[in-house]
């Protein structure tokens, strides 16, 4: 058979559309219906060949499932295991272990420690001022201890420590300093009656108890400025009640006494003798000795408060 003849135009070639794009091949062992399967089985044939990863997503999508699945399983019986099991409840033993804990890691202040804190915003430091032999300087001529029992700056101190003093000088517990005036004096007693003449904002009043029910062997703490130096204090216990003191110069005779124990020196005067609950039962106004030494030998004595506080007006207990 004579094959056509093949020849050139000598026209322009129109524009022709570009060709369609042949579409890939299918795979060589792609599954390819036979002209005469069935429709339903060339359709199949054909959905299998345009999603060849079709099984493997779905395999992927079940088991992201199940393990959600699992873990939303895991939650619900670990909700259900909490809501099944109460709270232990704490017993007196739990806190008696507790508290035992907290004794052996911290320790507590003593008892002594406890009285001296708490007398101790109310504790001054009194300094009688007079002048000199020359009477151009002043000096110092008496150095004591004064408690304040009324909050307004009323203050109780011995006698002796102010007694003809040109000025009297008070340094309170924050270290405010100011003068004082002599307002009541019971010299049967020892005792004087000052009025600061400027105070703290917050100053505390001393709590004052009654000696009535005071035995011999009970604790007491003695707080003052011995020999100016302070605040200082002693512990020690009541050695004897409703003794008598007369001074090594005869100027002295005291009767109705506390005696103690706790050291006291020059400059304990007018200080507060306390119980370790931080009440005032007296004030501390005589040291016996002996010597000329005038130090400390072991027997102290304090007018019972209730003198104390009638030096004041204050009613008695």
């Amino acid at each position: 058979m004579p094959r056509p003849a093949l020849y050139s135009s000598s026209r322009p070639a129109r524009s022709r559309a570009p060709a369609p794009v042949a579409a890939p091949a299918a795979p060589a062992n792609a599954a390819q219906p036979s002209a005469d399967a069935p429709p339903a089985l060339q359709d199949a044939a054909r959905n299998q060949a345009a999603a060849p990863h079709a099984p493997a997503v779905r395999r992927q999508l079940w088991a992201l499932w199940t393990i959600v699945v699992l873990l939303v399983a895991l939650l619900v019986a670990s909700a259900w295991h909490s809501s099944r099991s109460p709270a232990r409840k704490i017993t007196q033993d739990d806190i008696d272990a507790a508290v035992l804990r907290t004794l052996e890691a911290t320790t507590p202040p003593s008892a002594a420690a406890r009285a001296v804190e708490s007398i101790a915003p109310s504790i001054v430091r009194v300094v009688g001022y007079g002048r000199s032999k020359n009477g151009k300087e002043e000096v110092e001529r008496g150095i004591g201890t004064g408690v304040v029992i009324v909050d307004k700056g009323v203050i109780l101190t011995n006698l002796h420590v102010v007694a003809g003093a040109d000025r009297i000088g008070i340094t309170f517990h924050d270290g405010l300093e100011t003068t004082a005036s002599i307002t009541g004096a019971q010299p049967e007693n020892d005792l004087a009656v000052l009025q600061a003449h400027k105070v703290p904002d917050d100053l505390e009043a001393a709590t004052l108890r009654s000696t009535q029910n005071l035995r011999p062997g009970d604790h007491v703490v003695a707080v003052g400025f011995p020999f100016g130096i302070g605040p200082s204090a002693s512990a020690g216990v009541v050695s004897g009640l409703q003794r008598e003191f007369a001074s090594p110069e005869g100027k002295r005779q005291l009767s109705n006494l506390i005696q103690f124990d706790a050291a006291a020196n020059p400059g304990n005067s007018g200080g507060p003798l306390v119980t370790l609950d931080g009440e005032v039962v007296g004030i501390v106004t005589a040291i016996l000795n002996p010597t000329p030494a005038r130090t400390f030998i072991g027997i102290g004595f304090a007018v019972p408060i209730e003198n104390a506080a009638s030096a004041v007006g204050m009613p008695p207990f």
